[in-house]
């Protein structure tokens, strides 16, 4: 016990304990570690980061590679908002459905991942800003409302169906501009479709409401600055295999 408390870490102090004499660290040991595994794929890193992106998982070592690797960054910094399974939550999107703001192919989702959505430190960041309709006085109580139950019935039942038709004409002169003419969306600008009973918030009325009258403003950071292209490459091609990349 003497000799193992002289010879390694083991006697705390005010900010660290003793080093030992033979100066052993976990810490050392796992950088170590990663150092080694990072020598070792260095090469199919490199290739990974200059693959072409639409057919870089033709290569099934490369693939194989990207999608395991992928999942673990997926794991480390995407699960916290859309779920270890990737299934999203409230505000956080679905990845494993078909239904993409900004599109779901291999380019789009490495673009979205690069630099984000919303943020301030990205200026490549996409950008899309819904009014909030109500804060702003573009609308009051009673245009929400029909515009809500129109919106509703676009893919399913709405709780009103007399404020149908007037939601209608307050939809083709408010909403069509971004979510189209049958509110089928824009991925152009990022606007939702709004008639696939896929919702972001939620698709009921008293959300539905919230949204028109206050809006939605969700961020998404810009991994660009925190992982290297090819793990971005690698997490894209996750993310595109799980079962909605286009």
């Amino acid at each position: 016990g003497i000799w193992y408390s002289v010879a390694y870490p083991a006697w705390p102090g005010i900010k660290d304990a003793t080093a030992g004499y033979m100066g052993w660290s976990t810490r050392a040991n796992v950088a170590e570690a990663i150092s080694e595994a990072e020598a070792a794929n260095a090469g199919i890193n490199e290739q990974l980061a200059s693959a072409e992106l639409a057919t870089m998982g033709d290569d099934p070592q490369l693939n194989g590679y990207a999608v395991s690797s992928g999942g673990a960054v997926f794991r480390t910094f995407c699960a916290q908002c859309h779920g270890s399974g990737a299934a999203g939550a409230r505000g956080y999107p679905n990845l494993l459905d078909d239904d993409w703001l900004w599109g779901g192919d291999i380019a789009a989702i490495h673009t979205t991942i690069s630099h984000g959505i919303r943020n301030e430190t990205d200026p490549d960041a996409r950008y899309s800003e819904m009014p909030a309709f109500g804060e702003l006085g573009m609308l009051d109580k009673t245009e929400i409302h029909q515009v809500v139950n129109y919106v509703m019935s676009l893919s399913g039942t709405p709780q009103d169906a007399e404020a149908v038709a007037p939601g209608a004409e307050l939809f083709a002169d408010n909403c069509s501009t971004c979510h189209g003419e049958t509110g089928l969306g824009d991925r152009e600008q990022g606007a939702p479709n709004l008639a696939d009973a896929i919702w972001l918030y939620g698709g009921d009325y008293d959300t539905l409401v919230e949204t028109v009258d206050k809006a939605r403003f969700g961020v998404m950071p810009s991994w660009s600055d925190r992982l290297s292209e090819a793990e971005i490459r690698a997490v894209a091609l996750y993310v595109h295999q799980l079962g909605g990349g286009e």
